[in-house]
């Protein structure tokens, strides 16, 4: 049926942004319960307009995890401003919000949350630190498309919120992002910045900025948004695999991961930690003989050559939480056409090692 989709679009010879770009927007808008949404080429553009919609540029500074994908962070280079890191909570690999305030500095801006492997950070005492600073919210939704947090679903909480639809995603586009706000002057500034800079809506043409080419095309609108259809199925059937590894894994040195309150997890990933480095190079070797692929979760970026070396910092001593994630996570298999068999034999791999 996705498949259907797409050719009834490539059959059209309507291919760029349009109709179904359009149809996707509001769908994804009134899912998020936001007031806009517009439709970008991947994640990271999402990120890198939410930024420039919200004014940041030189000599600003942006919070963020230590612990994330690296285009958090390089989007934020990409405007001229500076991460200032954060380091994590141990089992939600998310930001840890009670470290923030003591980060924040005159030339703090905003900050960005990243709701990592699915599961939302703690936005209701997020969004007040960030009040009383007077800062801005951007949520980096990569994971988290379907996750909710006291039923409120993630990208709605900040000033802007930002998905993706890469194919490590519960649903794809291949490549393919959504920002999402309630703000009427972001979204301009958002569908101006990702179209070269035309003014929305004006006929002929308007240039009002320098602008990008961050759009989506019609086929991967029509390729997504049928996927949405089965989302909360796809979301349960991931949940339903995640509790058999919860209930199977009995590894006394892998730690498994922790849901918060409230919280709804879209389970993009399933990430354990394992004792040390050495146990987690050795355990994704071992199943790999065994026939079961794995994968690193996500960066400590701090530690990464670039930002080590523009920074300088310690992350062993400024960051632990985050570097052990980082060298001893474990992403494991879970995807919606994976059986419960074959997360017992995983289990079993684990056990066994």
């Amino acid at each position: 049926e996705d498949i259907s989709e797409a050719v009834r679009v490539l059959r059209t010879g309507m291919l760029v942004q349009g109709v179904e770009v359009s149809k996707f927007e509001s769908f994804v808008s009134k899912l998020v319960n936001t007031s806009y949404a517009s439709a970008v080429s991947n994640g990271t553009a999402g990120l890198h307009l939410a930024l420039l919609a919200l004014g940041i540029g030189y000599g600003d500074e942006i919070i963020i995890p230590a612990f994330s994908f690296i285009a958090t962070a390089n989007s934020v280079e990409l405007v001229g401003a500076r991460c200032v890191f954060v380091d994590i909570h141990p089992g939600y690999f998310n930001i840890d919000e009670n470290k923030i305030e003591e980060v924040i500095s005159e030339r703090t801006k905003a900050i960005i949350v990243v709701h990592e492997f699915g599961l939302c950070a703690n936005m209701p005492e997020i969004m007040k630190v960030a009040d009383r600073n007077g800062l801005k919210v951007i949520e980096d939704a990569a994971c988290a498309i379907g996750a909710t947090l006291y039923k409120k679903h993630a990208g709605s909480f900040g000033d802007i919120g930002s998905f993706s639809f890469h194919p490590r995603k519960s649903i794809t586009s291949g490549e393919g992002g959504m920002i999402v706000t309630s703000e009427w002057e972001y979204d301009q500034k958002v569908k101006t910045f990702r179209n070269h800079g035309i003014e929305p809506g004006s006929f002929p043409n308007n240039f009002i900025a320098a602008g990008f080419n961050y759009r989506m095309t019609d086929f991967q609108a029509a390729l997504v948004l049928n996927q949405f259809m089965r989302l909360d199925y796809i979301i349960e059937t991931k949940t339903d695999l995640a509790s058999v590894y919860f209930e199977e894994i009995n590894h006394k040195s892998v730690r498994l991961p922790e849901i918060a309150e409230g919280a709804k997890h879209s389970w993009q990933t399933f990430h354990v930690l394992c004792e040390d480095e050495k146990m987690r190079n050795n355990l994704m070797a071992y199943l790999k003989e065994k026939g079961v692929q794995t994968n690193y979760g996500a960066q400590c970026i701090p530690a990464m050559s670039y930002y080590r070396n523009k920074y300088n910092h310690n992350s062993e001593t400024e960051f632990p939480n985050a570097l052990k994630a980082y060298s001893c996570g474990l992403a494991l298999p879970i995807y919606s056409t994976l059986r419960k068999e074959q997360v017992k034999y995983i289990s079993e791999m684990i056990n066994r090692f």
